[in-house]
């Protein structure tokens, strides 16, 4: 298959997961308009000519030239990312800093996450995913130390008590109360 095609098929089926669990949530605009940008032409070809089915193609186009024009595209203009929430700081020594995010974008970015581990786990996938994956990365991100601490909370409670608890806990205490 070309891999055009592979790559349409696996942000067609990314999409399509995050749907899923943003209606679960309630959250259904954002289900809908979750990600229309990756297909656009900047995000689109990029996907295309880096495609590998198992990691995302960003890391292969930043690994050969150094940065990613598709994430840069992508971070700018998807509320759900936490880079989309970074800006100068207001704290003297430090010059930029991760801004609190509105509940309802981090749990747009906790359903993205249990998407993109199905995504490329596939058969392999384990509640305990995206977690991991939050995990090993947790050190560079720039974020929040409340949307941080909310979005691990959700990530520790999909491994430990299963979607069903997590999106009820979601629909009816988090975006209820808020932070």
């Amino acid at each position: 298959m070309l891999k055009w095609r592979q790559h349409l098929k696996t942000i067609n089926h990314h999409k399509w997961l995050v749907m899923r669990y943003c209606f679960r949530a309630g959250l259904y605009k954002q289900g809908l308009l979750h990600d229309l940008s990756k297909y656009s032409w900047v995000e689109f070809s990029v996907g295309a000519k880096y495609f590998q089915g198992n990691r995302s193609p960003n890391n292969a186009e930043r690994e050969i030239k150094g940065y990613s024009l598709a994430w840069l595209h992508h971070k700018g203009r998807n509320k759900h990312h936490l880079e989309y929430w970074i800006d100068y700081s207001l704290s003297e020594g430090t010059p930029m800093a991760g801004m609190k995010m509105p509940v309802n974008y981090v749990v747009e970015m906790f359903c993205d996450r249990i998407a993109a581990s199905r995504n490329y786990n596939k058969e392999k996938y384990t509640d305990g995913d995206p977690l991991a994956y939050f995990r090993a990365s947790k050190e560079h991100y720039l974020i929040h130390e409340d949307t941080k601490k909310i979005l691990e909370k959700l990530l520790t409670m999909l491994k430990e008590e299963g979607e069903e608890a997590t999106f009820r806990y979601i629909r009816k205490v988090l975006l209820v109360k808020g932070y």
